[in-house]
């Protein structure tokens, strides 16, 4: 096969420098597209970006040999998320290699596929990329090491109108007309860099029909988004409700019984001075208080640790309200045997979960159903013992994943979710809870390891796109931000300075007037574009092959 040579500024350039161009060009929309997320640039991202940052990439897509396009997808998916996601390097060295690497890896496959949709259809493949692009970042958010950070979508969480369309097609229709101008526009981009020098207006003549399309769609999702919005204004809340949401400011893993002791008081101290403001619920994050209150309590294994959970029961018990709070809650593993073994090691699994005292007693219990992959759970640690034994070596705490979407109810009559930290990145998980009964969605999270507003901007983004998904208001009770409150429309209505102590009791209207078609039809749209594309990338091939032994027949 011919391969182009790009011409710059009127000269043919020859192979080598070409290599050099095309990795250039990857290395920038990398640094481009991570700055329209909230980054290391801008702790709130420039969204504007998101539009336009994958020119270069499809671009080099078009233009680029079969040899290299594999390549290259690894080169843009690791370079992207180590830009993006630089905060990982405050966990763990190892964190901040695993994500990058996984994602690089999936887009070696994405790349080749991309390609062949813009030869398989000379003039309309962009298009098919389109559904391609979209089916992909729902595909990379499955399994086990799904992982739906860096979505094109997000990049418009501060667009309020524009991504009203997620109650319908959830984060997916908004990549699809945030991705759309940076895969058309690359096509002139891409002809640009081989000499191939037609005027810009007359490259838009060419796709007048598809940009007039955009633009009335466009004009089509302000519009819904604009009526979606009058409406939830004009809507009376079911009731308003007032959670107390402590923020302590710790990492609370830190430090053993000490430290933990230290947690609880700060804890215990800002509960204290949040009563004064009548609160309907006291809310604490995600394993904000470590020790097992219920293996504790039961087996007593540490005479010391049995001392502070006992402090923290008699606290929750005496509350004149509810308290919710994250826990590392241990239950046996085998229930035939002891909890502390003839060798001494505790028969003992681990939950990351969120317990619910009222009424001077424990109530219910949820336990987080969606691990973070390598860092929390690794199923395949009999397959690659080494490699299980490298991340255990790394300290990293495994846990034990729960099954079910617990709805939690409160004696007024609230009913709400909380899925754990990273879970509320997921929209069918919330969609589960929503379809269980939640009315309220209470993210629980602990982002204060990362070190970084931006971090914790990156997960809220997320998050908002997940209240106007299932026309839910999410309350998030984190350790150290972004603690507050979002509406159904993915507005902000109440935040708390990040990395500081302290809380505060905002009003969080719940309202259940909306029944979403995302939380009917859970990822429909994105399901339906894989199906397509698959059935397109077929015809393409049948097409092509047919072509080709005709053309040897007719010889």
């Amino acid at each position: 096969m011919t391969q182009l040579n790009y011409q710059i500024f009127g000269k043919r350039r020859n192979g080598l420098v070409t290599i050099v161009i095309e990795v250039f060009l990857l290395v920038f929309s990398a640094l481009v597209f991570s700055a329209a997320f909230p980054g290391f640039i801008s702790n709130k991202g420039f969204g504007f970006l998101g539009f336009i940052a994958l020119i270069p990439v499809f671009a080099v897509i078009r233009n680029t040999g079969w040899i290299r396009v594999p390549f290259y997808g690894f080169l843009f998916g690791f370079i992207f998320f180590i830009f993006f996601n630089y905060w990982l390097a405050d966990f763990h060295p190892l964190a901040v290699l695993i994500a990058p690497i996984i994602m690089g890896t999936e887009m070696i496959i994405l790349f080749p596929i991309l390609k062949a949709a813009d030869k398989l259809f000379p003039k309309y493949g962009f298009l098919l990329q389109l559904m391609i692009w979209v089916g992909y970042e729902y595909l990379k958010t499955l399994g086990f090491v799904g992982y739906p950070y860096g979505i094109v979508g997000y990049t418009q969480y501060t667009f309020i109108p524009f991504i009203q369309i997620s109650s319908i097609f959830g984060i997916w229709g908004v990549t699809l007309m945030t991705v759309f101008p940076s895969i058309i526009l690359s096509r002139y981009a891409a002809d640009w860099l081989v000499g191939k020098r037609e005027q810009f207006t007359q490259f838009i003549k060419t796709y007048k029909h598809i940009w007039i399309g955009y633009g009335v769609l466009a004009a089509a999702v302000l519009l819904f988004g604009f009526i979606s919005i009058a409406k939830l204004n004009n809507e009376v809340p079911d009731r308003i409700w007032r959670p107390a949401l402590v923020q302590h400011n710790a990492d609370s893993w830190k430090g053993g019984i000490v430290n933990w002791r230290k947690n609880l008081h700060t804890l215990m101290d800002q509960s204290n001075l949040a009563l004064s403001e009548d609160p309907d619920i006291i809310i604490w994050s995600e394993t904000a208080f470590v020790i097992s209150v219920y293996w504790h309590t039961n087996y007593r294994t540490s005479p010391a640790s049995y001392a502070v959970v006992e402090e923290f029961v008699n606290f929750a018990n005496n509350l004149p309200v509810p308290l919710l709070t994250g826990n590392n809650d241990n239950r046996l593993e085998n229930p035939n045997l002891p909890p502390v073994l003839s060798d001494g090691t505790l028969n003992r699994e681990d939950h990351n979960a969120v317990i619910l005292y009222e009424n001077g007693g424990l109530k219910d219990i949820y336990w987080k159903q969606n691990l973070v992959p390598f860092t929390e759970g690794f199923p395949y640690g009999d397959i690659f013992p080494r490699f299980n034994a490298l991340l255990l070596a790394n300290e990293y705490h495994y846990w034990t994943p729960g099954n079910d979407p617990v709805v939690f109810s409160t004696e007024d009559g609230v009913k709400f979710s909380t899925p754990i930290c990273f879970e509320d990145v997921f929209g069918d998980l919330s969609a589960k809870f929503v379809q269980a009964g939640a009315d309220v969605l209470v993210n629980m999270t602990n982002d204060s390891w990362s070190g970084a507003v931006s971090a914790q901007m990156q997960h809220m983004a997320m998050g908002a796109f997940r209240s106007i998904e299932v026309g839910r208001t999410t309350v998030r009770g984190t350790n150290s931000g972004m603690t507050g409150v979002i509406d159904p429309a993915g507005r902000v209505l109440e935040i708390m300075e990040p990395f500081t102590v302290g809380y505060i009791v905002p009003d969080a209207p719940i309202y259940t007037y909306k029944d979403t078609l995302y939380k009917r039809w859970i990822d429909w749209f994105p399901k339906m574009l894989i199906g397509l594309s698959l059935i397109l990338l077929a015809a393409g091939c049948i097409r092509a092959a047919a072509r080709k032994f005709s053309g040897r027949k007719s010889s």
